[in-house]
Order: C-alpha cells, then structure tokens, then sequence
C-alpha cells in the first residue's frame, strides 16, 4: 500500500495518497452534483411556470390565428370565386379576342395568298414573255448570224440585194409594169425595168459595192480609215460610171438610173460622209437610192401610170359624158310627160271625188223618202214628182 506510484516533481505520490486524493475528489465531485441538481430544480420551475405562461399565450395566439385564417379562408374564397369570375370573363374576351385575330389573321392570309396566286401568275405570264422574247431574241441571233454570212459572200450579197428590191417593186407596181433581167438593145440586162408612160423603160442595179464599207467600218488606225474611205469612193465611183455606160442609151432608156442601197445605214453613211460622190452621180444621171427611198419611187411611178391612163381615156371620158347629158335630157322629158300624167289622174281623181260626193247626197235624199201605209192608201211619197226625186240630169264627169 505504501508503493510509490509516481513522481511528482520531489515528491513521491503513493497508492494510499493516491486513493485519499481519489476519494476526495469523488466528494468533491458530489457536492457540486448535488448543488447543481438544485440549482437546476428551481430553474427547471421556473421554466415550467414560464412554459405554461408561455403555452397559454401561445394558445390564445393559435386561437387567434384560427380565427384569423377562417377569416382568409372566407376571404380567399371570395376572391377565388372572384377571380375566377374574373378569369371566366378573361378566358371569354381572350376567346373572342382570338377568335377575332384568327378571323383577320385568316382574312389576311387569304388576301395574302389570292395577292401572291395574282403576283405569281402575272410572274408566270412575264417569264413566258420572257421566254418568248429570249426565243425570238435566239431566232433574230442567227437570222442575224445568217444574214452576216449571206453578207459576207459577194455573190449571195448581191442576190439579197436583188431579192430585196424586186419585193419591193412586185409590192408597188402592177405586172406588166416592169420586168427584171430585161434586155437592152446593146445586150445589156439591168436587174429591173420600169415601163413609164412613154415606153421608155427606167433601169434599177441592185449590185452595190459593200467591201470597201465593211473595210471602212474595220478600220482602227487613221491611215486604214484614210485607205478605207479612198477605195469606198473609188468603188461606188465605178459602179456609178459603169450604170452610166450599160443602162443609159439614148433614145432607149430613161434619162436616169438608179443605183439601190439595199442598206438604210449604208445610204445614210455614204449621205454624211461622201457628198461629192453623191453629186458626181447626179452629175452621172444616176441616182442613189435606199429602200425607203426606192418604195418613195415606186409609189410616184404608179401614180404617173395612173395619171398617164386618166389622160389616154380623157377623150372617152368626155364622150360618154356628153352621152350622159343627153340621156338626162331625155329623162327631164320623160319626167316631164310623166308629170303632166300625174296631172291629168289627179284631176281625174277630184272629178271621180265630186261625183262621189253628189252621189251620198242623193243618196242621204232617198233615205229620207218615207214608204209607210195609211188606211187604203198605196204607197205615199213625201216628195212628189221626178223633179223632188231627181232635181237634175247628171251631167258627164259628175
């Protein structure tokens, strides 16, 4: 019992210190239980007075708020019953204000889509012109293409030529009026005649030389366009002195020729810029024309052919005329006669009208006449004698 345990410090710490030290410790320990369980006794009243102080309170509260949420609840189901009232009125004019838009919303889809049918079918309507104006665009491209071929080719340029300007004097003038390839007593054949009044047949060349023009419109340079426009004025220049020489015999053959420009840009070109060569051939009796210009011509020819028949017939003209004045001076006789028969009936008539009246007045007489029987009598007349019946012998006419 007297072991030492341990050290403290200078100090041996035995078994029998340590249990005295235990064993006061343990009392120690007990009171303090003991105080705290009393403390504790009286708090734990205390705090049972304030909890039922505190639950009385609480319960006057809860009774409160039950009276309270009664009151809510009356109240929210008022405001639910009014709200959803409200909400039933809301669900209605949201409803027909839908069923407004979906009307207009269709209304205007409906124009929308009867607008867009429209603009799609007038689209349609346009492409289809479109593609008909590309398709004749594509056919004017290589009537165009052929037609520069058929150009550029001196022999088919001459023959369109040619072709160009017998249409256009078929088209103006009577048959027997002209003739194409006719031949001249020199054995010359002008591509066409015209026959004028004085059986002098007016000559029309349709060969025109375009090489020089196609090189002048080619030209780049100055000195190409200087070389271009000196060959344009020597052709045209020779064609005009070979015109001259061919189609002009005198005593034959009008006065003048004429050269055709089967082009109207040609012509007009040559006009601006070449006006001497222009001169030279009217110098040369031999006078260019475009087809506007030929067509111009033409009509002026017919209507000298027609002026030119008026004047062969005027002779006959003037005779039946006065065959004309006579047989209306017959007809005045006859009128005449025929008048006076009218006359003669007429008069004819008022006599007949005349005699007719005289005849219902002697008739409204004897209609007066009274035929009735009195005692043994006959017949009595009102008036005796012929002369009351019959006043007068008729006279003729009456």
């Amino acid at each position: 019992m007297n072991e030492i345990i341990f050290m403290l410090g200078d100090w041996p710490v035995r078994t029998i210190d340590a249990l005295i030290g235990f064993g006061a410790l343990v009392l120690i320990l007990l009171v303090v239980i003991a105080v705290v369980i009393g403390r504790s006794g009286r708090r734990g009243a205390e705090l049972a007075m304030a909890h039922a102080i505190r639950a009385d309170e609480l319960e006057e509260r809860l009774s409160e708020v039950l009276r309270a949420q009664s009151e809510s609840s009356g109240r929210v189901d008022a405001m639910t019953q009014a709200l959803a009232g409200r909400q039933a009125e809301m669900t209605r004019a949201v409803n027909e204000r839908l069923d407004s838009v979906t009307h207009r919303v269709g209304q205007s889809m409906e124009h929308s889509t009867r607008n867009t049918m429209e603009s799609l079918r007038a689209l349609h309507e346009r492409l289809g012109i479109i593609d008909s104006a590309h398709k004749n665009l594509t056919d004017l491209t290589t009537q165009v293409t052929t037609l520069r071929d058929v150009l550029a080719n001196k022999q088919s340029r001459g023959a369109f030529g040619q072709a160009r300007m017998e249409a256009i004097v078929q088209d103006g003038l009577p048959k027997g009026a002209y003739e194409f390839q006719f031949t001249l007593s020199t054995g010359k054949r002008p591509d066409c005649v015209v026959f004028l009044p004085d059986q002098r047949p007016l000559c029309i060349d349709a060969k025109f030389p375009l090489e020089a023009m196609t090189a002048l419109h080619d030209a780049r340079t100055d000195e190409e366009r200087r070389v271009a426009t000196q060959r344009l004025r020597g052709d045209v220049m020779k064609h005009v002195s070979d015109i001259a020489e061919k189609y002009l015999v005198t005593g034959e053959t009008q006065e003048m020729a004429l050269m055709f420009v089967p082009s109207e840009s040609v012509y007009a070109e040559i006009h601006d810029g070449f006006d001497d060569v222009i001169q030279k051939a009217y110098r040369a009796r031999v006078v260019l024309v475009s087809p506007s210009l030929l067509m111009l011509a033409i009509q002026v020819m017919q209507q000298i052919m027609k002026d030119a028949r008026m004047r062969d017939a005027a002779d006959q003209i003037q005779t039946e005329v006065i065959k004309l004045g006579d047989d209306l001076g017959r007809l005045r006789d006859r009128v005449v006669k025929l008048q006076k028969h009218f006359s003669d009936a007429n008069e004819d008539v008022r006599q007949i009208l005349i005699s007719a009246d005289k005849i219902e007045k002697r008739a409204g007489r004897i209609e007066e006449l009274d035929f009735s029987k009195s005692d043994a009598e006959g017949p009595r007349l009102v008036a005796t004698g012929a002369g009351a019946l019959f006043p007068r012998k008729l006279q003729a006419g009456e």
